[in-house]
């Protein structure tokens, strides 16, 4: 797939990181990406200008022929402009005489290149400056040995009559306009008691004087008919209609200069939100002072933000657009410290928007830490220590953590943890971080985390362990489920429909084994020797009762059983449906290498598990198998990204190479075949088939960065170590 600059281990960055300093690093993240090509296009602020409430970040569209390169922010409208050359209006990318193609793409800034009309050269700087300002620069220049009349029209559409406009603020050469900005979202609305803004103010403007400005209903053929009109008409006009106030569709400004061969011009405009109860003229002052100001620093802050990752070669520039997109992704998630928590923080998506995934960390979604400690490990780790900030004296790390604390979600009076991966994600940053207080930090959190899953999780206090009361939302299945959901159509109530609290199920206890085997390598970094062999002889201890009552012979799998009697059914139920968590006993290390070959047969099945574009969560030969995204929180079938890397760690653990890296490349397609059609991450995706519908954008599908790496640095395959296929 692809072969890395340098074969040092993870446990000797620092030298790495130094080898790779010879590799400049604006060289390095320079592309060349064209609109079908699989490049991650969704913006936020860095975040140190970052907010929780009031935050925008933009999808931009670069690649769709029937409309103008154009950045559009969740229920907040759509950003774009309109080209005149000459008397010819180019509203259209599809019209361009050379498209759109993208050089630099960070997590608050895009640098492309097009030209509208043959010799007029843009260079177009996209910034998100801070959650309530986003910039478009545009550096035109007159490549052609002619003069030309240059007209740029920026305009801001909602698509709707709900954007009214207050005032032209002359002073300020800019739109003032109020909007309803509706909290309701298909997945999970948005509360408003937390501070989300209904009513908003928008300020539109540009960074030099504004030849004329108007407010318009209906649509850009309506205003290409505005700005085109009949060259003979008496009605023609050379400005837009000056409108200040009334509802509207959208609005626009005009701006327009003459560029003679080989001149060059700056067009700028500039997009303020904030909520109406907010200072009106301190938005406007701060996009005053950006005006003007050169974009040149925030390019080098980014270069200074990617300095320090992994450059890797790679065989195709789609490798690179998937592993910079990766970061890009993780990165636009992350918040400055605010609320009940001094720390970093991360929601799961910037845009779109929705209430379940924003304002508090969940440890599944953590998994993104992976990926995030080789661009940032001191934001990870802040990442984490929200968690041992906020945890429990007793040990408890809740369902969610945040800026407004704790939420542990209590049923039938006991309270609700996550997946737990902490531990592992906390050894796995400390890998790239070297940062010794952060380990000792980490494994008391865990440690204490770990006993509290002893004490709460095994409930009959026979080893293995039983997912809690609310476990709908704690095994992160969210009912659909082959195993733990009771009916297919989900008839009955939560409790009766959710069987993970009567069962003694695979998947946490090969998490909490997992997390002992973390902790015992955490302990033996630190010296503490008998710890870590307690630790360790701990997972071992489960892993046997894992391989004594889980496995079932007949079909060389293993699976959650009954609590009462360790039996593979429940009621009338058989249990035995394979899901993707049998293949966990591989990255938790359970498996004995017979059993593990047994699995991997199962696993490299095209009927079973072996899919296009990845592993599914159930077996495609189970009947209630689904490959259809069509709606969030889908398992039984879906690709999840972070599921399958775990899978991916467990073929290497055993020595699988070949067919890790054949999962890998499975997982590339998945995710390029997205990113060329929408430029889109996903919360998951289909097996079989490429149209989705569940949340866009999900930070966790920055895993793939992760596997990047790995598979840079276990290139070499291990043949012998094959399962036999016969």
């Amino acid at each position: 797939m692809r072969y890395p600059l340098f074969f040092l281990a993870y446990m000797i960055l620092p030298v790495m990181m130094t080898a790779q300093s010879s590799i400049a690093t604006a060289d390095y993240l320079e592309m060349s990406a064209k609109a079908s090509d699989p490049l991650y296009t969704t913006y936020a602020a860095a975040m140190q200008r970052s907010r929780l409430y009031g935050d925008k970040a933009y999808k931009m569209d670069y690649y769709s022929d029937c409309s103008p390169v154009s950045y559009s922010s969740d229920h907040a409208g759509t950003l774009f402009a309109i080209w005149k050359i000459d008397q010819v209006v180019i509203s259209k990318t599809g019209e361009y005489f050379a498209k759109p193609v993208i050089k630099y793409s960070f997590p608050d800034m895009m640098i492309m290149e097009y030209e509208p009309f043959r010799g007029i050269h843009v260079e177009e700087t996209f910034l998100v400056y801070s959650s309530e300002i986003a910039i478009v620069d545009m550096q035109v220049k007159n490549t052609d040995n002619v003069p030309h009349q240059i007209s740029v029209y920026p305009v801001l559409e909602t698509g709707n009559d709900s954007l009214q406009i207050i005032a032209y603020d002359k002073p300020n050469d800019g739109y003032i306009t109020h909007r309803y900005e509706s909290p309701y979202r298909l997945i999970s609305s948005l509360k408003t008691e937390y501070g989300y803004p209904t009513r908003t103010r928008d300020f539109f403007t540009a960074g030099e004087k504004v030849y004329s400005y108007g407010g318009y209903s209906g649509d850009m053929n309506d205003f290409y008919n505005v700005i085109k009109t009949d060259f003979y008409t008496s009605k023609r006009s050379d400005t837009l209609n000056l409108k200040d106030a009334g509802y509207v569709d959208f609005i626009a400004l005009h701006l327009k200069s003459k560029l003679n061969p080989g001149e060059e011009i700056s067009f700028r405009y500039l997009r303020g939100v904030q909520a109406q109860n907010e200072n009106a003229d301190s938005l406007k002052n701060e996009m005053t002072r950006l005006k003007s100001l050169s974009l040149q620093e925030f390019f080098e802050d980014n270069l200074k933000l990617f300095s320090t990752i992994p450059k890797l070669q790679f065989e195709t520039d789609a490798e690179k657009q998937v592993y910079l997109g990766a970061f890009n992704l993780v990165r636009g998630c992350m918040y400055p410290p605010s609320g009940k928590t001094s720390f970093n923080f991360y929601s799961f998506s910037r845009n779109p928007l929705w209430g379940w995934g924003h304002g508090h960390q969940v440890l599944h979604e953590s998994l993104s830490m992976l990926a995030y400690a080789y661009l940032d490990p001191v934001s990870a780790e802040g990442s984490q220590r929200v968690y041992m900030e906020q945890q429990g004296p007793d040990g408890l790390i809740a369902y969610r953590h945040g800026p407004r604390g704790m939420q542990d979600y209590p049923h039938n009076n006991k309270p609700t943890t996550s997946a737990p991966f902490f531990s592992w994600i906390n050894w796995e940053i400390y890998k790239v971080s070297h940062d010794k207080l952060f380990l000792q930090d980490s494994y008391q959190s865990g440690s204490k985390y770990v006993e509290w899953l002893i004490r709460n999780r095994d409930t009959n206090k026979d080893g293995t362990f039983e997912w809690g009361p609310n476990g709908i939302i704690e095994n992160v299945r969210d009912w659909y489920n082959a195993v733990f959901q009771v009916s297919a159509e989900r008839y009955l109530d939560v409790d009766k429909e959710d069987i993970s609290d009567e069962l003694e199920c695979l998947d946490l206890t090969c998490m909490v084994i997992k997390e002992e085997r973390s902790l015992s390598k955490m302990a033996r970094e630190l010296g503490k020797y008998r710890e870590a062999d307690k630790w360790l002889a701990k997972a071992d201890s489960v892993s046997r009762l894992v391989n004594e009552r889980m496995w079932d012979e007949s079909t060389g799998f293993y699976y959650s059983v009954n609590k009462k009697d360790y039996s593979f059914t429940y009621m009338t139920r058989d249990l035995k449906r394979q899901e993707i968590i049998g293949f966990l006993t591989l990255w938790a290390e359970v498996a004995p290498k017979d059993r593990a070959d047994r699995l991997v047969k199962t696993l490299i099945n095209p009927a079973k598990f072996w899919r296009k574009y990845g592993i599914p969560t159930l077996s495609a030969q189970d009947p209630w198998y689904s490959p259809y995204v069509d709606y969030c929180c889908k398992w039984n079938g879906p690709v999840w990204l972070l599921w399958d890397y775990m899978v991916y760690e467990g073929l290497r653990n055993y020595g699988y190479n070949n067919i890790a890296k054949g999962l890998a490349d499975n997982l590339m397609l998945c995710v390029t075949t997205q990113l060329s059609k929408n430029h889109n991450f996903w919360e998951s995706y289909s097996p079989d088939n490429e149209v989705l519908n569940c949340p866009s954008n999900y930070i966790w599908d920055s895993i793939m960065a992760k596997l990047l790496i790995e598979e840079s640095f276990n290139n070499i395959p291990s043949i012998e170590d094959e399962p036999d296929k016969n």
